[in-house]
C-alpha cells in the first residue's frame, strides 16, 4: 500500500492560513473548557450565538419541531446533545457525531482539606487512567463548583489567571530519592500522595490553644472569598488540572499543546461542524458526553438513557413518535464516534506497529476496531460502513490514515463506539491522533484537527 502523503505538502498558502485560524479557536476552547461544565457551558454559548434553542423550553412550551430548527439539552451541566432537524423524519436515521469532553485529573475527595506539620494539603483522588508521576511539581489549577445546602451554586476557578495563585503536588528532591528511584514507574508516586500543596500561613489572632491554624487561614480565606464553609466540600465538584492556557509547538507553530485534548480535540471539530451545517436531509446530531475515561457510567455518561430519550423528545414534539419509530431511528443512524488514536511516537517505536500506526500529518485516523489484546471489548466496525466512509471522504477530498492502538498485545483502550452499537447502527472510532495521551500536556497536529472537522462537517451532510 501506498504510503501516505504528509497533508502539510498539499496545502496551499490560503489554506495554512485556515488551518492556522482553525486552530486559535480551538487552543481557545480547550483554554476555557478545562472541565466537562465548562465545555457544556462555553459549547451553549456558542449554539445559542448560532441560533440553537434549549429543548427543554421548548418541551414545557410544546412547541413543535421543523426540518432545519436548531435545539440542545444538557444533562446535568455535564454532557450535551445538539441536533438540527432534518427534511427526512428521524425515523430514517440520523448522522451522529460522539465525543467525550472528560478528561484525566484529579479530584478533591469530600473531606479533602488537612494540615500536616503547618503546611494545608487538598487530599484527591485521581480520575481516568494517569501516570501518577507526571502528576508531580507541575502548577496545577482548581475548577468546579460548590453547591451549598440552599441550593446555591458557586463557581470556582483559580490559577489560570496570570494574577492567580497556583498550586502543586510535591516530590522527594533526587537528593534523598535513592529508595524512591528504585520503585516501579507505576509506584514511585503513590495515589493516596497526590495531595496538593495549598497553603502554609497560620491564622493570626488565634487561641493559643487553637490548632491546625493552618488550615483555619485556608477556611477563614475560602469563606472570605466565596462564602463557603468547610461543610460545604461534602456538595462540592472541584477538579484539579494542570494551569495555563494551551499554546502553540514546534518553531513551525505546526502542533497544539494543551491539557484535556483526549477527546476535547475531537469535540471542538465536531461541534463546528455542526454548528456550521445548514438544513440537513438526515437530522444531525452532536453528542459531547462524560465518563468515558471511567467507563462512561453514571447519569451523564454515554451508558446512560439520555441520548435515547432526548431523541425520543426530538421526535415527539416533531410529531412523529412511537417506541417502534424510536428503535428504527437509532437502528437506522450512522455515528462517527470521535476519539482520539495514539500517534506513532518513534521514541518510543516500539509499542507500536508502524503499518497499521496514525502518523501526524497524515490526517483523521478510523480505528475500525479498539480494545485490547485479542480485540476484547471492541466495537469492530463493518467493512461496508468503512467503505462508505472511503468514499465518502475521497469525495469531500479529507485526509484520512487507518490505525490500531499500538501493537497487539501492548495494551489498549476503548471508547463509546460499543455503547452505541448496541442499538444496531453502524458506528466507527474516527478522530485524532495524540502525542503524550493521558499526560498533562497533550499534543496534535494542527493539520489533522483541521482535516477532522473537514469530515465531521462532510459526514454531517453527505452521509446517507
Amino acid at each position: 500500500m501506498e504510503k501516505k502523503k504528509n497533508i502539510w505538502t498539499t496545502y496551499d498558502n490560503a489554506t495554512i492560513d485556515e488551518v492556522m485560524a482553525f486552530s486559535e479557536g480551538y487552543k481557545n476552547y480547550i483554554t476555557k473548557g478545562k472541565t466537562e461544565r465548562l465545555c457544556v457551558d462555553i459549547s451553549i454559548e456558542m449554539a445559542e450565538a448560532k441560533g440553537f434553542k434549549n429543548l427543554e423550553t421548548l418541551i414545557c412550551d410544546e412547541t413543535p419541531l421543523n426540518p432545519g430548527d436548531k435545539v440542545y439539552m444538557s444533562c446535568m451541566g455535564k454532557a450535551l446533545f445538539l441536533a438540527i432537524i432534518g427534511t427526512s423524519p428521524i425515523g430514517d436515521g440520523m448522522n451522529i457525531l460522539g465525543a467525550h469532553i472528560d478528561s484525566p485529573r484529579m479530584d478533591l475527595k469530600q473531606n479533602p482539606l488537612y494540615e500536616k506539620n503547618e503546611l494545608a494539603f487538598l487530599d484527591t483522588h485521581y480520575y481516568g487512567g494517569i501516570k501518577k508521576y507526571q502528576w508531580v511539581t507541575l502548577p496545577l489549577a482548581l475548577h468546579g463548583v460548590f453547591i451549598k445546602k440552599d441550593g446555591t451554586k458557586v463557581n470556582v476557578s483559580i490559577g489560570e489567571d496570570a494574577n492567580d495563585p497556583v498550586f502543586c503536588i510535591t516530590d522527594l528532591l533526587v537528593h534523598l530519592a535513592g529508595e524512591q528511584l528504585t520503585k516501579k514507574a507505576a509506584t514511585v508516586i503513590e495515589g493516596e500522595n497526590l495531595d496538593v500543596l495549598f497553603g502554609s500561613t497560620p491564622l493570626n489572632d488565634a487561641d493559643e490553644k487553637e490548632k491546625n491554624l493552618v488550615k483555619a487561614n485556608i477556611l477563614k480565606l475560602l469563606k472570605e472569598k466565596y462564602d463557603v464553609e468547610e461543610d460545604d466540600f461534602l456538595s462540592a465538584e472541584l477538579e484539579v488540572v494542570p494551569a495555563g492556557a494551551a499554546r502553540d509547538c514546534g518553531f513551525d507553530r505546526s502542533m497544539v499543546i494543551g491539557y484535556g485534548q483526549d477527546d476535547r480535540v475531537c469535540a471542538y471539530p465536531s461541534l463546528i461542524a455542526l454548528l456550521e451545517t445548514e438544513n440537513p436531509q438526515r437530522t444531525s446530531v452532536c453528542l459531547l458526553v462524560d465518563k468515558e475515561e471511567v467507563g462512561s457510567v453514571g447519569a451523564t455518561g454515554m451508558e446512560s438513557r439520555f441520548f435515547e430519550n432526548t431523541v425520543a423528545e426530538l421526535m415527539n414534539l416533531c410529531n412523529d413518535y412511537s417506541e417502534l419509530k424510536l428503535r428504527r431511528a437509532l437502528k437506522n443512524s450512522f455515528m462517527l464516534s470521535s476519539d482520539v488514536s495514539a500517534a506513532f511516537d518513534p521514541t518510543y517505536a516500539a509499542a507500536f506497529e508502524a503499518n497499521n500506526a496514525a502518523f501526524f500529518g497524515n490526517g483523521i485516523v478510523f480505528n475500525k476496531y479498539t480494545g485490547a489484546r485479542g480485540k476484547s471489548g471492541s466495537n469492530d466496525a463493518n467493512a461496508e460502513y468503512m467503505a462508505s466512509l472511503r468514499n465518502l471522504f475521497d469525495n469531500a477530498n479529507v485526509a484520512f490514515q487507518t490505525a490500531e492502538l499500538g501493537k497487539v498485545d501492548k495494551g489498549g483502550g476503548g471508547t463509546i463506539a460499543y455503547i452505541l452499537a448496541n442499538y444496531g447502527m453502524n458506528v466507527i472510532d474516527s478522530g485524532i491522533a495524540v502525542l503524550n495521551m493521558h499526560a498533562p500536556w497533550e499534543i496534535s497536529s494542527k493539520a489533522d484537527i483541521f482535516e477532522a472537522y473537514k469530515g465531521y462537517k462532510a459526514f454531517l451532510e453527505n452521509m446517507k
